[in-house]
């Protein structure tokens, strides 16, 4: 959720289970057989603020559904007492879809908001942002603020295909009367649909994820090798070694390193990590402290750069291809999944 006042306070974990259950934070962490041990390094304040929720329902034998606190954009409510967003980033490197909820009356876009957009980069064909509440506001009011959204979120979202926006009021009572009741049923069910194609298409986005950022492991290597590089080539024996890789990180085109990369490979400029950010990793991880790739090689395991490769030319693209052989393409399996098969209000009560 995002506005100007939080609607929750806790992470929510929504889980199958036999019966309706509630599970504190501190029993979800301790329990080998559940997958959240980790988040015990967030400490005890975040554990307080954790909780699990099981329901016997079919759609969560195959998904589980994680709701975190609202986003804090008035300054002065900021200290949440553990590391939010460390715990959000958690949670991201391990979702296959993420909503971001607004509510139509608190479209405040802040520092926190920010933040996380920033830690949602390269996951932006993950993101769905759902515009809430929308029959609380008249016809002309939801197209002024549909625009404001869209308006907002563009800085934050610098990819050619923006997410896309569901626009309905998802909870379990009747629509406002006198609003887009038909749009906000097809919208709603649309939702559904596209989570029901994420579950179907869950193992081929994530062997894509992870050659994605194998990619990006690559590319880093490179650059990493290049910098090295460089300062062996410009050190002699009175240089100042520090004095002359400042030089190069302040300057890298100076001395070409991103254009050699370019050069050499078949990497997008358009895949190129910012510049800046490699003052901060060479500040906390000094240059010296790497060996360059060409020594990171050996004659029982190969070269480092070569396994890389070999997985996204590949040993990845083999593994997607066999996975989809043995699927039938269009077909959603709502009948696993619990999305029905008519378009209905699957919200409502009957």
């Amino acid at each position: 959720w995002a506005g100007a006042e939080p609607t929750t306070s806790e992470f929510t974990v929504i889980m199958h289970g036999p019966k309706l259950k509630t599970i504190e934070g501190i029993v979800m962490a301790a329990d080998s057989a559940r997958s959240f041990s980790p988040l015990e390094k967030f400490g005890q304040n975040f554990l307080e603020k954790l909780i699990g929720i099981e329901v016997p329902h079919k759609l969560l034998e195959r998904v589980t559904f994680v709701d975190t606190p609202g986003i804090i954009e008035n300054r002065k409510q900021q200290e949440r007492g553990y590391p939010f967003n460390d715990v959000c980033q958690w949670f991201i490197d391990r979702a296959d879809l993420i909503f971001v909820v607004f509510d139509p009356t608190k479209l405040d876009v802040g520092l926190e908001l920010e933040m996380l957009f920033r830690q949602l980069k390269g996951r932006e064909s993950q993101i769905r942002i759902i515009l809430n509440k929308a029959d609380s506001l008249a016809t002309q009011e939801l197209m002024r603020v549909y625009g404001a959204l869209f308006w907002s979120l563009a800085p934050l979202i610098n990819v050619t295909e923006p997410p896309r926006v569901y626009v309905s009021s998802f909870w379990p009572h009747e629509y406002h009367p006198d609003t887009h009741k038909d749009l906000f049923l097809k919208e709603e069910i649309s939702l559904l649909e596209d989570l029901n194609q994420v579950i179907e298409n869950r193992m081929e986005n994530k062997i894509a994820f992870i050659r994605q950022h194998a990619i990006r492991v690559r590319i880093h290597a490179l650059l990493v090798d290049r910098y090295l590089q460089t300062y062996k080539d410009k050190m002699t024996f009175f240089s100042d070694g520090e004095l002359v890789f400042r030089d190069i990180v302040e300057d890298p085109d100076k001395f070409f390193i991103f254009k050699s990369i370019l050069a050499k490979t078949n990497v997008s400029k358009f895949d190129l990590p910012n510049r800046e950010a490699y003052k901060d990793f060479f500040g906390i991880n000094p240059i010296t402290s790497f060996k360059l790739l060409s020594q990171q090689c050996s004659y029982m395991g190969g070269c480092f750069l070569e396994k890389i490769e070999k997985a996204i030319t590949r040993e990845l693209p083999d593994l997607l291809g066999s996975i989809g052989l043995g699927k039938k393409p269009n077909v959603l399996s709502c009948d696993i999944t619990g999305c029905g098969e008519t378009p209905k209000n699957r919200y409502r009560k009957p």
